[in-house]
């Protein structure tokens, strides 16, 4: 009994063995899986990073069926695909940012480098000619600031709060500049909000001309007294000083139409009869109102407004209005020694430079206004039917202008 038992014992200890050794040789060749939810977990990064490694078909499309196969490997292998081009995109955006900004930051320095280059050229231009360096001689040139006389300081408004001086030049964006000064030094009460105005563009233009708005230079002396030239120095030196300057001629035409183009009483009255009387051949007598000789058809013509310019009883009489009188008679560059010098025709990027410079720009804006639509392209036009003597002598009147601010002479209409 004892000897069948023990080879009752042997035979089962040996058919375990034979399984086991089958199982193992099975396992090895592949025959069947003792783990089937688990190798398609251990395999599908090996199928993702196959798919990101080469991008030809025969081996991605494996790996699609892969995951698709099994739902067990769906949670394994879908939210690891998307974190390599999110992460990867986001620092691509972000680095994209970081050079726009680079650029535009690039950019801006150029555009200021060259901003202040211009002006040191045209600050440096006038410093030329008020020196005597070029041959143009103009008068006033040589007299000192205390010798101009008060009511020929009457175009420089000062603001104190923010210590600026404005010279402020009729038919150059002067309205749009005034509201700007305006809002600056608080000096005009809104009716609807009943404070001030802080909006340049709400400032109505008929208001802005009102002299009683700006404090400038000529008023000095009734405030001030024996103490306003010292103080006009002192404010001369410390101050930011700027002005805005146009081409002389096409001025001139903007200054004709916008006086004498269409019905004005004053300037009909002051200036447009006295044209018509001395060089027209209006019989009778002039209509008492502009409405009236505008609906007959009685309206002085740019040659008579020439003509007049020309006159030398014009001069005698009186200096000229401030809508033609050149700018070095307005603002005295070569006593005034300016901060800034705009110009029209680069008005947007001037005034958008200038109130950086004046550290305002965070207070108020430009306005956008419809700007004067009198060009330089039209001189040719409005020049043709004045005498060539006319021309060249009107030229030798506005010379200093043009040479002081850099306005190339206009041969197309001293020379055709």
């Amino acid at each position: 009994m004892g000897t069948w038992r023990g080879l009752r014992v042997a035979f089962i200890l040996g058919s375990l063995f034979m399984i086991l050794l089958i199982i193992v040789y099975w396992d090895d060749v592949g025959g069947f899986n003792l783990y089937p939810l688990q190798d398609p977990k251990h395999e599908s990064p090996h199928a993702d990073s196959s798919c990101h490694a080469t991008t030809g078909p025969a081996r991605s499309t494996p790996s699609i069926r892969t995951r698709t196969t099994s739902s067990s490997t769906v949670p394994a292998t879908v939210p690891s695909t998307p974190l390599v081009p999110e992460k990867t995109g986001g620092a691509a955006e972000e680095h994209t940012e970081e050079e726009d900004n680079k650029k535009q930051e690039q950019t801006r320095e150029e555009t200021a480098a060259e901003e202040d280059k211009e002006q040191q050229e045209r600050k440096q231009r006038i410093m030329d000619m008020c020196s005597g360096m070029d041959a143009v001689e103009f008068p006033g040139r040589t007299r000192a600031f205390e010798q101009i006389p008060n009511r020929e300081l009457d175009h420089l408004i000062v603001d104190d709060t923010h210590q600026i001086i404005y010279c402020y030049v009729p038919k150059v964006a002067c309205t749009n500049w005034k509201r700007v000064m305006v809002v600056l030094s608080q000096s005009l009460i809104s009716p609807s909000s009943g404070k001030p105005y802080t909006d340049p563009e709400a400032v109505p233009s008929d208001v802005v001309h009102n002299s009683s708005l700006h404090l400038t230079f000529a008023k000095f002396w009734r405030h001030y007294g024996s103490l306003s030239r010292h103080l006009m120095a002192l404010k001369l030196q410390h101050y930011t000083k700027f002005l805005f300057v146009r081409d002389p001629f096409v001025r001139l035409i903007s200054a004709f139409r916008n006086k004498f183009g269409r019905p004005n009483e004053d300037f009909y009255r002051q200036f447009g009869s006295v044209m018509l009387r001395r060089y027209s051949n209006v019989s009778g007598g002039l209509p008492e109102t502009a409405a009236e000789a505008f609906a007959a058809g009685v309206k002085p013509t740019f040659q008579q407004f020439i003509t007049y310019l020309l006159d030398p009883e014009t001069e005698r009489e009186s200096v000229f209005n401030e809508h033609w009188r050149q700018v070095y008679r307005l603002c005295h560059p070569c006593q005034v020694k300016y901060d800034f010098i705009g110009r029209l025709e680069t008005l947007e990027t001037d005034a958008e430079h200038l109130l950086k410079l004046l550290r305002v720009d965070n207070l108020l804006r430009f306005p956008s206004g419809a700007r004067n639509r009198t060009a330089a392209s039209w001189e040719r036009d409005w020049f043709k039917q004045i005498p060539m003597s006319m021309r060249r002598e009107l030229y030798k009147l506005y010379e200093p202008d043009f040479e002081l601010f850099g306005y190339p002479k206009p041969d197309s209409v001293l020379h055709q």
